[in-house]
């Protein structure tokens, strides 16, 4: 894959995303594009290893992934399902079927289902009350949405440096 020549927010505005989330969703396609970068680097075997005990590739990647799906979820006022739990769960963990091509397809996939929500947010709810987690921690809506992509783009920066040390 080649590097765009400019990062996904210098491109423009995207269609049918409101003005206030553009930032949100620029930031979920930067992690995409760069996670697809990234993991051009990794030979498949390095996947799982954890150099002076960080996280793995394979766990950054999946918690990318799953931090989206959790946030947008809490978003829509809904509860975590238990799929979402075990996915949780098994973040990290070794299993011989992950393959840098299923990872890469299933953050893609997600990130490209939590743009594809923004477009259905209206802007004047941003500001409305959300909870978080099991301890319903108080929050809003655009709290939410701009943690999925901050934390996202977090564990990228995180990924980076985990693969300059395979």
């Amino acid at each position: 894959m080649q590097k765009e020549q400019r990062e996904v927010w210098m491109r423009g505005a995207l269609p049918n995303i409101p003005p206030l989330l553009q930032p949100v969703a620029h930031a979920l396609l930067q992690v995409a594009e760069d996670i697809a970068l990234l993991l051009e680097e990794v030979d498949e075997t390095k996947l799982w290893e954890r150099p002076n005990q960080v996280a793995s590739p394979a766990f950054h990647i999946q918690h990318i992934g799953g931090v989206i799906d959790r946030m947008f979820t809490y978003a829509r006022q809904e509860a975590l399902s238990e799929a979402q739990f075990a996915y949780l769960q098994q973040e990290g963990k070794y299993a011989a079927e992950i393959t840098k091509a299923s990872l890469l397809r299933d953050v893609q996939a997600q990130i490209r289902r939590a743009v594809d929500e923004l477009s259905s947010v209206r802007e004047e709810t941003l500001t409305e009350k959300r909870y978080l987690g099991r301890q319903q921690l108080p929050t809003t809506l655009i709290g939410l949405l701009f943690h999925a992509a901050e934390h996202s783009q977090r564990h990228v920066g995180q990924l980076l440096v985990t693969i300059r040390c395979l």
